[in-house]
Order: C-alpha cells, then structure tokens, then sequence
C-alpha cells in the first residue's frame, strides 16, 4: 500500500491573516503559490464537514466571487460522479449561472 501527501505551508502576519499560501504534491511533483484554499474535510466520526477556509489578503474581491463560483460549479460535477443525482446536479447548475450573472463572474 502507498501513502501520497499534499502540503500546504501558510505564512501569516502578526495578525495571523494569511499573506502567503504555497502548496505541493511531491509524488506528482508539483508546487505553486496560491491566493486562497478550500478544504472540505468528512469526519465520519461526527457526521459532520469540516472545512478550512484560508485567502491571502492580496486576494481581490472580484477573484474571490470566480473562485466561489467555480468552486460551487465543481463541487456539482463531484456530486454527480458520488450520487448519478443529474436532477439535482442541473438545479444546481441553473441557479448558479444565475448567480454568475448577478455577481458579474458570467455574462
């Protein structure tokens, strides 16, 4: 059995707000600087998301609505890989390109 790790290394101000994001995945050998991560994490135990939620403070707003949108848009197409549930998949859908409209991320 292999093990395969994805690092995230956060430098923060004296604030403790995040002004540098990097992250690697050695078996696959990439690293890069990001602006913001999400991380949904599934904790059986308590039947329960976790989740941490880290942007840097050069992140513009506009950036942030894409990345909100984009992120919801993904999370749909995960959802039917997991579930085959098209239905709700394309409600999903629907209302999120509105949403795109309407935070001015879509025409």
């Amino acid at each position: 059995m292999k093990t395969s790790e994805i690092n995230f290394k956060v430098t923060v101000d004296e604030n403790h707000l995040p002004i540098k994001i990097e992250w690697s995945a050695p078996d696959s050998g990439e690293q890069s600087e990001c602006k913001s991560v999400m991380i949904s994490l599934w904790d059986a135990k308590e039947n329960n998301t976790l989740r941490i939620d880290l942007w840097t403070k050069e992140m513009t707003v506009d950036e942030m609505k894409k990345f909100f949108h984009q992120n919801i848009m993904t999370l749909t197409d995960t959802y039917v890989r997991a579930t085959n549930d098209n239905t709700t998949a394309d409600a999903v859908r629907t209302f999120f390109a509105q949403v795109g409209k309407d935070i001015g991320v879509l025409k």
